[in-house]
């Protein structure tokens, strides 16, 4: 290929070099020019132009792109038409994308004008999602450089494919210390359920046991007699040793170990075991909450049917240290006790209006179901995670305090109530504490808000990333309530007037994560006695 300055005697068939304006028409780079466009060209006054003329034995970008994309591609991937020199890689189906670094590092030293690009390896990945590009830099490469190129692709297993997640039956030990809270296994064991059902899979036992070697061993010889695969061992103490309670554990019941720590921070304390052709792992601590650890990255390999092993875990340094590391605690400053493993939610309950579309009747104290309406979305806080809860009282507050008597929250008094709900705010989030990460602002006229919602809130909260605000929603209508982290406690508290944090919302629209439940109540709230009356129906029905 000549790529240059030519006369236009000698342009036709030529690859134009770069995009020009020819009286009304624009003809664009890449072009294959032909003999109205050299006309044009000379009408307007051009006797030359920079283009790419070929050789005999050149291949355009677009089909040298497509023959290259094609051999690179493995049966999980979808090759796309090219365009400009670039042909992309979709993936077929939701896994794990495997990339073969080496053969991919030796397709781009082959040539300067052949590159291809991918998303990091092990990446999970949704049908239809662009996971590899191939561009072709000039207009055109020899014949020779495409068959090297496309021959050195189809050497070894593909260079980009993507493992299918397999549904799993996964297997899930909890051991406890003497004074381990039920809460704190409950939440663990809540947080493996997400992870496996993000992954298309479950969790099809969970036992529970004393931190002891005995008892970690009976329930692993259940899990692996049942079936289950993988197996997920969270203790209730981080594992120190290859010779700890968990790999002993392993060890006892016939396992290997394969390989004890990894460079990943945080998950460094992940143990990488089998047992036959069943995969163990003790489970670092960081996965007692959804921030993303080494242990997704493990996890997901697993699911997906790769195998893994110690040099794989060994080479993931180098964007190992993942980006919530610096909010963690120094390492060696003290080890955090089991319940603060998790990013601490508190919830504000709003109860302190006066009611005026019920007709003078306070709505919070009205029964629904044999229980008052604030009642409801109490006892929904109080069987999740949530703590501390706050109740901010008003409008005839020692009423309500009654309401509420024999539950575990705390009431703080706003005297100011009738300025509007950005007093009953401030007060609210005055009183949650400097201890939580985040809190739950919860309306005290929405019964139908269940735990189930509450958790799918704090789940979201656990995995971070860069929102800093859940809102759920059901069928795109966002509901309350609607979780804030401590970032914006300070702004919330120097609200004034009657609309809330609404105004916040729209400020702050990029850092909102929008969580799908599976039901209206949280859009259902009750400001008239025709609406409770509906809600009574409802529950006699």
């Amino acid at each position: 290929m000549k790529f240059g300055p030519a006369p236009l005697s000698q342009a036709l068939g030529a690859i134009l070099g770069h995009t020009l304006k020819v009286g009304v028409r624009v003809l664009k780079k890449g072009r294959a020019l032909e003999a109205q466009d050299l006309g044009d060209l000379e009408a307007a006054g051009y006797r030359e132009i920079v283009c790419a003329r070929l050789d005999p034995d050149d291949v355009r970008e677009d089909p040298a792109a497509q023959a290259i994309a094609e051999a690179v591609a493995g049966p999980g991937v979808s090759v796309a038409a090219p365009a400009a020199g670039r042909c992309n890689l979709f993936a077929r189906v939701r896994g794990v994308l495997s990339v073969q670094q080496r053969g991919v590092d030796q397709l781009n030293l082959t040539d300067e004008a052949v590159t291809l690009a991918t998303l990091p390896a092990f990446t999970l990945v949704a049908p239809d999602e662009l996971i590899a590009t191939v561009k072709i830099i000039p207009y055109a490469i020899a014949r020779a450089l495409l068959e090297r190129a496309t021959e050195l692709a189809r050497t070894g297993p593909p260079l980009v494919d993507v493992a299918p997640l397999a549904p799993a039956r996964a297997g899930l030990v909890l051991t406890r210390l003497p004074g381990t809270a039920d809460s704190v296994l409950a939440h663990a064991a809540a947080c493996q359920r997400t992870r496996m059902e993000r992954l298309g899979s479950s969790i099809a036992r969970e036992l529970r046991c004393a931190h002891e070697e005995a008892q970690v061993a009976a329930c692993l010889s259940d899990l692996i007699a049942d079936g289950c695969s993988p197996i997920l061992v969270l203790g209730a103490s981080a594992i120190a040793d290859r010779n700890d309670v968990v790999p002993a554990a392993i060890v006892r019941v016939g396992g290997v170990i394969d390989h004890f720590g990894m460079p990943v921070d945080p998950g460094n304390l992940l143990l990488l075991a089998h047992h036959g052709a069943t995969p163990v792992v003790g489970v670092p601590g960081c996965a007692r909450s959804l921030k993303p650890s080494g242990f997704d990255w493990v996890l997901a390999r697993l699911v997906a049917g790769l195998a893994v092993a110690p040099r794989d875990l060994q080479t993931l340094g180098v964007g190992g240290l993942l980006a919530e590391v610096p909010s963690r605690p120094q390492p060696r400053l003290g080890e955090q006790p089991a319940e603060r493993q998790t990013r601490v939610v508190g919830a504000v309950v709003l109860a302190a209006g006066s009611s005026q579309r019920m007709g003078g009747e306070n709505k919070l104290l009205s029964l629904l179901g044999g229980r008052p309406l604030i009642a409801h979305v109490v006892d929904a806080l109080l069987a999740s995670a949530a703590r501390p809860i706050v109740v901010v009282t008003g409008h005839q507050a020692a009423d309500v305090r009654a309401a509420l008597a024999g539950r575990a929250v705390e009431f703080a008094h706003n005297p100011d109530f009738a300025s509007g709900l950005a007093s009953s705010l401030r007060v609210g989030i005055g009183a949650v504490g400097a201890a939580v990460d985040g809190a739950l602002i919860c309306l005290g006229d929405m019964p139908l808000v269940t735990r189930d919602h509450i958790d799918a809130l704090v789940r979201a909260f656990e995995a971070a990333g860069d929102h800093s605000i859940y809102v759920p929603t059901h069928e795109r209508k966002r509901g309350h309530p609607i979780l804030w982290a401590r970032r914006h406690f300070a702004e919330m508290a120097a609200l004034t007037g009657d609309v809330g944090a609404r105004g916040l919302l729209d400020r702050y629209a990029a850092e909102i994560c929008y969580v799908e439940v599976g039901d209206p109540g949280i859009s259902i709230d009750v400001d008239t006695p025709a609406m409770l009356q509906a809600l009574e129906r409802g529950s006699e029905e």
